[in-house]
C-alpha cells in the first residue's frame, strides 16, 4: 500500500478551484463553434486531466477523487446557471465517468515510466468523456453538426493530452520536490 502526503487546505482548495474553473470554462466554450469540426471547449477541457493527474501523482487517488467531486459540484452548479441544462447534465456525467477512469488508470500505471500513466489515462478518459458528453448533450439535436464537433473535440483532446505531458513533467518535478522549511 502506498502512502501519500496529506494535502493542506490551501493545496486542496487550489486544485478544486482549478478543476472547477476548467470545467466551467469548457461548459461555456463548448457552445461556441470554431468551425464545423470544433468548438472552443475542446481546448480547455483536457486541462482537467492535468489537474487530476497532478493531484493523483502527488497526493494519491483519494485526493484526486475528492478534487474531482468538489470541482464537479462547483462547476455543475455554476453551469446550470451559465449553460443550458442539457450541457450541464451531460458535462457532469461525462466528467465524473471520465475522471474516475483517468484516476483509476493513472493509479494503476503510476509505477511505470513517468509519461505512461498520464498519457494512457488521459487518452482513455478523453474517449469516454467525448462519447458520453456529445451523445447526451446533442443527440437528437439537428441544428448543430454535433457528430463532427465530437470527432473534432476528440482529436483536439488527444492532441492536447499529448501536449500536456510537458507541463505535467515540469509541474510534477515542482510538486514532488520535498518541502523545505524556511
Amino acid at each position: 500500500m502506498m502512502l501519500f502526503p496529506r494535502a493542506t487546505g490551501a493545496q486542496f482548495a487550489a486544485a478544486t478551484l482549478a478543476m472547477a474553473l476548467v470545467v466551467l470554462a469548457s461548459n461555456i466554450l463548448v457552445q461556441y463553434p470554431l468551425n464545423d469540426w470544433l468548438t472552443w471547449g475542446a481546448f480547455t477541457y483536457p486541462v482537467a486531466f492535468l489537474v487530476s493527474d497532478l493531484a493523483n501523482r502527488r497526493y494519491g487517488p483519494d485526493m484526486a477523487r475528492h478534487v474531482a467531486w468538489v470541482g464537479f459540484a462547483v462547476a455543475v452548479a455554476a453551469s446550470l446557471v451559465l449553460a443550458p441544462t442539457r450541457i450541464a447534465i451531460a458535462s457532469g456525467l461525462a466528467f465524473l465517468l471520465s475522471q474516475w477512469l483517468d484516476i483509476g488508470l493513472f493509479h494503476r500505471l503510476r509505477q511505470g515510466l513517468w509519461w505512461r500513466a498520464p498519457l494512457v489515462a488521459t487518452v482513455a478518459a478523453a474517449c469516454l468523456d467525448t462519447a458520453v458528453f456529445w451523445s447526451i448533450a446533442f443527440a437528437g439535436v439537428n441544428d448543430f453538426p454535433w457528430i463532427t464537433w465530437a470527432l473534432g473535440d476528440l482529436g483536439v483532446k488527444l492532441a492536447i493530452g499529448v501536449l500536456m505531458l510537458l507541463p505535467f513533467r515540469l509541474l510534477m518535478g515542482r510538486f514532488m520536490a520535498p518541502a523545505t522549511s524556511a
